[in-house]
């Protein structure tokens, strides 16, 4: 039973309440030993290597460089040595018109070494791209004041060198800041449970729906330096991986060295972040196989793990992350005991506000997702115009269905997590409001009430009113979805 299981303690995952899933110090900017100066060299000039075409060439006189133990045996300088190894690798790749399906050894050899020190894949991911991949302006706090604030960070390094990218990954970084609030507070609210102390669970849920609500207003502010144009043709191809990218021109994936084997993964993306996860098991979300419902017998991903995606995704996640979500699995108890409480209406109305704003923040992804990769998808070139460059996924463009970073269709899966997530609510009217529209809480600080968005939303918050398959998640399978014609109408993006 889970009142038998030890709630676990954020530190001893390497999470923490101020940073979430961030690392506790700010990551290693170079790595210190000198040994290793040619990855740094090449990794520090990566934008003018894929500008001028030299990339491939360069990398191919690289030295094959052993793996030394006291790399091994520095989790920061073991994370540092990976971001870089999967910067130029995903570079190597997908930094020509055509990808190249062989990646050297001089790369190949160690990275496959220290991806599987640290339990990922070798290839760009949300670890690399993201958490371990960003410093402070200013570190001096006298004269910086919080150095984890979001107007004090930088990426530290970035595929085109351009603001629009680094905007794209410091969004993620504190996000996952701003998350751990949630964590700490879902933590607070099992003990809740388990000591029967309603007043603090009620708290506690107040605090998670009022973190969430934070989520998704940072979420939204993605396009305040990352235009969606920029994105799709400049960044988005450097994020793909080689699953399923047979149209790409990777029919087999990569080859890792000469005499290696070809191995396909999925690209970096926002589904390898632990903390939508995290909230889903907290909250007792559960997802099911794509085109399932729950009356089909498919079950839950958020508790289970077993929808085919969502399982996949936990692989691109950092170990420590990765059991810290099987130990949340086994302890949380929130929805059953608000379940079992029904009476009690405050209650109630705090855990259905909570899927309330899970519930809009999954419109808005759909919405960033539109706006970044559909409506550019879609956009037919003026006459006259010059074209853009197009490479990997770009060259996509007009196609009725996109490829996303990670090989698979994305809208129907978003679509479907969101519609699982205002299935659970607790009370008949809740049910009933969340099973409808796009939602939003209103004095979120109170949770006063829910209501449906009108036509006249907020901060460019869109009504859905059409959606397209498309994208960078999903399921593995690419099967046809009933909404084939439908497209996000506004919107805002994510990966």
């Amino acid at each position: 039973m889970s009142q038998e299981i030890p709630i676990p303690r954020l530190e001893e995952y390497g999470i923490g309440a101020s940073n979430g899933f961030l690392p506790t110090e700010f990551p290693v900017t170079k790595l210190s030993d000198p040994y290793y100066k040619s990855w740094e060299s090449v990794v520090e000039k990566l934008p003018s290597l894929l500008l001028s075409k030299k990339i491939r060439c360069v990398v191919d006189r690289l030295p094959i460089l052993d793996v030394k133990e006291s790399l091994l045996s520095d989790v920061r300088e073991l994370r540092r040595a990976y971001s870089v190894l999967c910067f130029i690798t995903n570079a190597y790749v997908w930094g020509y018109d055509e990808p190249s399906d062989v990646l050297p050894d001089c790369v190949a050899q160690p990275l496959l070494k220290i991806s599987e020190k640290l339990g990922l894949p070798p290839l760009a991911t949300y670890a690399s791209l993201v958490l371990w991949n960003f410093q402070p302006i200013v570190d001096d706090l006298d004269l910086a004041g919080d150095a984890m604030d979001l107007q004090n960070l930088t990426t530290i390094n970035t595929f085109t060198g351009g603001i629009d990218e680094s905007w794209f990954y410091l969004v993620s970084v504190f996000f996952e800041k701003v998350g751990g609030k949630c964590l700490s507070a879902g933590l607070e609210a099992i003990e809740a449970v388990r000591e029967k102390n309603e007043k603090t669970l009620l708290k506690s849920l107040e605090e998670i729906a009022q973190g969430i609500d934070q989520l998704g207003s940072l979420l939204m502010r993605m396009e305040e330096m990352c235009d969606p144009h920029v994105f799709y043709y400049r960044i988005r191809p450097y994020l793909a991986g080689w699953r399923n990218m047979a149209d790409a021109g990777l029919p087999k994936g990569v080859k890792y060295g000469l005499d290696g084997q070809y191995q396909q993964y999925a690209g970096g993306s926002n589904a390898q972040s632990s903390l939508i996860q995290a909230l889903d098991i907290l909250l007792g979300v559960e997802h099911f196989s794509m085109g399932q419902k729950p009356s089909q017998g498919n079950s839950m991903s958020a508790k289970s793990g077993s929808n085919p995606f969502i399982n996949e995704m936990r692989k691109y996640m950092p170990l420590e992350h990765r059991e810290f979500l099987i130990c949340l699995t086994k302890v949380s108890n929130v929805k059953d005991y608000v379940f079992n409480h029904k009476s009690n209406e405050k209650l109630t109305l705090a855990f259905d506000a909570c899927l309330a704003m899970l519930k809009s923040f999954r419109d808005k992804h759909i919405q960033i997702v539109s706006r970044y990769v559909v409506l550019q998808a879609n956009k037919k070139p003026l006459p006259g115009k010059s074209k853009t460059l197009r490479s990997g996924l770009s060259k996509g463009q007009g196609k009725k269905e996109q490829k996303g970073t990670g090989g698979t269709s994305l809208i129907p899966f978003l679509k479907q997590c969101r519609d699982e997530t205002g299935s659970v609510a607790a009370s008949d009217w809740g049910r009933k409001i969340l099973s409808t529209g796009v939602l939003t809480v209103q004095n979120s600080s109170s949770i006063t009430g829910i209501r449906k968005r009108s036509s006249s939303s907020e901060e460019g918050e869109a009504i859905t009113t059409k959606r397209v398959k498309l994208g960078l998640a999903g399921d593995w399978g690419s099967a046809d979805d009933d909404d084939d014609d439908d497209i996000v109408s506004r919107s805002g993006g994510h990966w």
